[in-house]
This record gives structure tokens, C-alpha cells and sequence, in this order.
């Protein structure tokens, strides 16, 4: 038995949170160590992805000349 099998998983699809890998793992993100954080997966996601779009930005602007340095 691997170690997803006895974890948490949120399902993308159905929204529920599921014990052990029982959907497919396009459907599933995880694993959680609990149900409770299982179910905070699509907050977590969201703050996830916007401190990552917030990196990249900042990263984007790296290594850029000023306007009046050209």
C-alpha cells in the first residue's frame, strides 16, 4: 500500500473529499494529512496560485533595465 492510499484527497470534480486514492489523478489534488485540510484544498489552491502569480511578476521585472539605462 503506498503512502496516498492513507491520506486525504480533494476531489476536483465531485468537490468531496475522498480517503485514500480512489479517483483518478486528474480529478484529485493531494494528499492531505487530514479530512479538514482536504476540504480547505480549493482556498489553499487559490493562495497557492496567486503567491506564485505574484513571484512570477516580480521575476518578471528581474534583470531589466531602467528606461533611461539603454
Amino acid at each position: 500500500m503506498s503512502d496516498g492510499d492513507e491520506k486525504y484527497w480533494y476531489n476536483l470534480s465531485t468537490g468531496e473529499v475522498e480517503f485514500g486514492m480512489q479517483s483518478a489523478a486528474v480529478d484529485r489534488v493531494g494528499p492531505f494529512d487530514t479530512a479538514e485540510e482536504a476540504a480547505r484544498a480549493p482556498e489553499t489552491l487559490r493562495e497557492r496560485s496567486r503567491a506564485w502569480a505574484e513571484e512570477e511578476a516580480a521575476e518578471d521585472g528581474w534583470g531589466r533595465k531602467a528606461e533611461g539605462d539603454r
